[in-house]
């Protein structure tokens, strides 16, 4: 695997055999790059299911201002300090050895000055556990973690069916590429 653009464009970073990682692909995380373009500069990026920490590495090379790493499994953990670390990335970043939901709740309700607000939340349960995707969409729905202009991009199975609209979320976008899609949500207007 690599870094696709920015500072750390085109070096690798490691993967682990045989634990049930499925990394989000070069070509995925070069579209999702592309479209959110400028939104990731200074951006507070949080990289849910975080797995190899490929995609919250990838927002850091593209100008991210921290990435906050949120994944429970201790091999996937260790992983994603290799990686960082391989970079020499010592900084801009913050771990949370959680469950996904756990770790949104312990962003949620940290206070600096005010709520926590995450510009850009990045979701890649594994493909088959639905429930995750339902727990955790249903939890950034009725959290303020999200900041106003914020983003919540899905990655997900093509085939599989999300939600358009939550209470207080809507889906904006929808993009397929082979059999993986993405779904982006922002703050419905109304909310």
């Amino acid at each position: 695997m690599r870094i696709v653009a920015g500072k750390f464009g085109s070096r690798t970073i490691h993967s682990l055999r045989g634990l049930a990682l499925r990394p989000t692909s070069d070509r995925v995380r070069e579209t999702l790059f592309n479209i959110l373009g400028t939104l990731i500069e200074g951006a507070l990026f949080v990289d849910v299911y975080a797995g190899t920490g490929a995609v919250g590495i990838e927002a850091l090379s593209r100008g991210a201002d921290e990435v906050i790493f949120i994944e429970n499994h201790p091999a996937a953990v260790t992983l994603i300090r290799k990686n960082l670390s391989s970079l020499e990335i010592r900084n801009e970043f913050e771990i949370l050895a959680k469950d996904a939901v756990k770790g949104l709740e312990h962003l949620a309700s940290r206070r600096f000055g005010g709520t926590l607000q995450a510009d850009i939340i990045f979701l890649d349960p594994p493909y088959a556990e639905l429930h995750e995707y339902a727990h955790v969409l249903d939890f950034l729905d009725r959290s303020h973690l999200l900041a106003r202009n914020g983003r919540v991009i899905v990655e997900h199975a093509r085939r599989m069916a999300l939600p358009e609209h939550l209470a207080r979320l809507e889906r904006a976008r929808l993009v397929e590429q082979g059999d993986t899609a993405l779904s982006f949500y922002r703050r419905a207007l109304a909310a």
